[in-house]
């Protein structure tokens, strides 16, 4: 059966003061509060750039599971990389979804919005330097058509260094969320196992995405996805997470740092489980949580 957090587990996490919680030994991650998000995104372009000059020395590859979004981190990486000189050559990027219409295909890349492939292209791949960048086949995104393909790689490859990761208002880790159904459940194992797969965005993801890009606007947020599931999240031997946004994501973050259970409710439990070095990025702002005042 699965563990739901009771209102007053929910209650007693989100009444502790920001103070306080910085100064607590037995959080779920390592938590590095910042006064605003510049300063946390360059420190997780650093993490990036030192990950990869580690391995570069070894000869290693070195494997990441990367998000659409947040991205800001990629602009200091970039600056870092160029600066240094910091060979991407050996570098596999496994995207963790790509968005989907109504009959899931995926958006054109020339759509408006939408094509995820594209914003990676336009924001991020194509402000590195040639010289420096991984070859196009070295980046992996989740196929509507293939399903088996992404994981399969992960597998065959061994474990992800790392996934860099920005968590949803309900802790949703890429669009890996259990079914939202009154007519069929899966189980806490079936969902730690879950593979790559085509999903419904749930209401309250269209509402969060629909609000805050496009005022409310529900009809230019794609409908479907296709995204990593929890397995391959799970073949990572560190999350760096990346929590902004304040009111949005308080809560969330409340649940990942205090919950010491795993449960459907809110997904990134999984991965403050079962994942062994959890780091935790936030600003002031996201840290604090209007119990907390009251």
């Amino acid at each position: 059966m699965d563990f739901i957090i009771s209102r007053e587990q929910l209650d007693q996490w989100c009444r502790v003061k920001a103070e306080d919680v910085k100064l607590m030994p037995d959080l779920n991650a390592d938590l590095r509060v910042r006064s605003d998000t510049e300063t946390f995104y360059r420190e997780v372009a650093d993490l990036m750039a030192e990950e990869l000059i580690e391995h570069n020395a070894k000869g290693i590859p070195t494997k990441w599971i990367v998000p659409a979004g947040p991205i800001d981190q990629w602009k200091y990486f970039i600056e870092r990389a160029h600066r240094e000189r910091i060979s991407m050559k050996n570098l596999w990027i496994f995207m963790m979804d790509e968005y989907l219409d109504w009959e899931a295909r995926p958006i054109p890349e020339d759509a408006p919005y939408g094509s995820l492939h594209a914003v990676m292209k336009k924001q991020v791949f194509s402000k590195i330097d040639p010289e420096l960048m991984c070859p196009p086949e070295q980046i992996i995104f989740p196929d509507p058509r293939d399903l088996d393909r992404y994981d399969d790689m992960v597998a065959g490859m061994g474990d992800i260094d790392t996934i860099w990761a920005g968590i949803g208002c309900k802790g949703l880790i890429a669009f890996c969320e259990a079914p939202h159904s009154r007519y069929y459940r899966i189980s806490q194992e079936e969902f730690k196992n879950s593979k790559t797969r085509i999903v419904e965005l749930n209401e309250d993801t269209l509402v969060a995405l629909s609000v805050r890009r496009f005022g409310g606007y529900y009809d230019r947020i794609p409908p479907k996805a296709v995204t990593v599931g929890m397995k391959s999240i799970l073949a990572s031997r560190r999350i760096v997470c990346m929590m902004r946004c304040g009111e949005w994501k308080q809560t969330a973050l409340r649940v990942m740092l205090f919950c010491k259970d795993t449960t459907l409710e809110y997904p990134v439990t999984f991965a403050m489980k079962y994942i062994p070095e959890k780091i935790v990025f936030c600003d002031e702002e996201t840290l604090e949580h209007p119990l907390s005042k009251e």
